[in-house]
């Protein structure tokens, strides 16, 4: 998102965070702008019964926790790393002057949070309007068109069933069924367990 020469001249730290470690929690105040430099972090919501829903899932190069540094109220989800991961973190109001010296990078953070919004648009129409099966292949066409977790070289999707259960809101078992389902009807293919698009 943002060049990382960039955030180290202006005063960001490397952090190293484990497997399972939660990097900030849903509710609490923001201090840091945070960008994955390796590994993967996912943003979720957990419910009463310990449900997990999972906002998104990030990749290396990109930035999460965002809203609050643009509106000032708290963490809307938890972050939490799904791997041993590397981030960069810069205090928030060295972040904020960042955005005001330099217009291209605070447009590109509005073209993000656009495109974040208009996945969450896509898949609440799909859960509203439509059976599972189509909320599911609409997420990999998503998916497949933003080339976000679909490897380019063989087109293997790399999430897991219950990460796209996470994503949905559908059980897993409901999404076991559907994936089987698209790949009977010839929409996708399943190989040695490993999903294709």
């Amino acid at each position: 998102m943002i060049d990382i020469d960039i955030l180290l001249a202006l005063g960001a730290t490397y952090k190293k965070v484990s497997a399972g470690e939660i990097i900030f929690h849903e509710g609490g105040i923001c201090s840091f702008y945070y960008q994955l430099v390796s590994g993967s972090v996912k943003w979720i919501n957990v419910d009463d019964d310990g449900n997990e829903f999972i906002q998104n899932i990030i990749e290396p190069g990109e930035c999460f926790g965002e809203l609050p540094l643009f509106d000032g109220e708290p963490y809307a989800a938890s972050a939490e790393a799904e791997v041993d991961s590397v981030i960069i973190r810069l205090h928030h109001s060295i972040f904020h002057q960042l955005l005001v010296d330099r217009p291209d990078i605070h447009f590109s953070f509005s073209r993000l949070m656009t495109e974040r919004l208009r996945f969450k648009f896509m898949l609440l129409k799909e859960l509203a309007q439509h059976g599972p099966e189509q909320c599911v292949q609409s997420l990999l066409n998503y998916l497949k068109q933003n080339r976000k977790f679909i490897c380019n070289k063989c087109n293997k999707l790399n999430l897991t069933r219950q990460q796209i259960a996470n994503m949905t809101g559908l059980r897993v078992e409901t999404v076991i069924r559907t994936i089987r389902h698209l790949h009977d009807k010839g929409t996708l293919v399943i190989e040695k367990g490993k999903v294709y698009c």
